[in-house]
């Protein structure tokens, strides 16, 4: 079964003492498999397999021997690392698209948030600093405007959550298309 999971920059796990992962190697687990516990985990999609991950290595995965299926992850017997790829880059925007589209919904006028953002795709590029980006998050939140917009655009999302979701799991899937195969 192909899956997606995380692993931490280093390509070791979050959890335990593992060597580092390479490309095309298998592993295998003895005991009782249990979700959150035990087992290797991955799961359906980049989206769902974010909550839980490790660090920016993104990675696509083969699960099998006896797996089994929780929601939103699945924990399996074998698991064979397929391709991994440093994702931070790619998170990042992400994230920032998803912060724009959220600004935008919830019609926010303070420039200081829409900063941020811009500030965060300098910073995602190499264009500003750490300490840039800290200085318009900051601004950011002191923007009163910015706080009522965030609480109300909480407030719509929470309203349409399942649409929004939705689009956000297509537009990371998109993403990772392109960092995994370049289109």
């Amino acid at each position: 079964m192909r899956a997606f999971h995380f692993l931490n920059d280093n390509m070791c796990g979050g959890y335990g003492n593992e060597p580092p992962w390479k490309e095309g190697e298998e592993r295998e687990v003895e005991g009782e498999l249990k979700i959150c516990e035990w087992g290797y985990h991955a799961s359906p999609s980049f989206y769902d397999a974010l909550p839980y991950a490790a660090g920016n290595m993104a990675c696509i995965v083969q699960l099998s021997g006896e797996i089994k299926k929780d929601t939103d992850k699945y924990v399996a017997r074998k698991r064979t690392l397929i391709e991994a790829h440093n994702a931070e880059k790619v998170l990042r925007a992400w994230a920032c698209d998803c912060a724009e589209r959220a600004l935008k919904k919830a019609k926010v006028k303070d420039e200081r948030s829409w900063n941020a953002i811009k500030i965060a795709r300098l910073y995602n590029e190499g264009k500003a600093t750490g300490e840039e980006l800290d200085a318009a998050r900051d601004a950011a939140r002191t923007a009163r405007d910015a706080r009522d917009a965030a609480r109300a655009a909480w407030a719509a999302a929470w309203a349409a959550r399942d649409a929004e979701v939705r689009w956000q799991k297509r537009h990371l899937n998109k993403l990772m298309k392109v960092l995994f195969l370049g289109q």
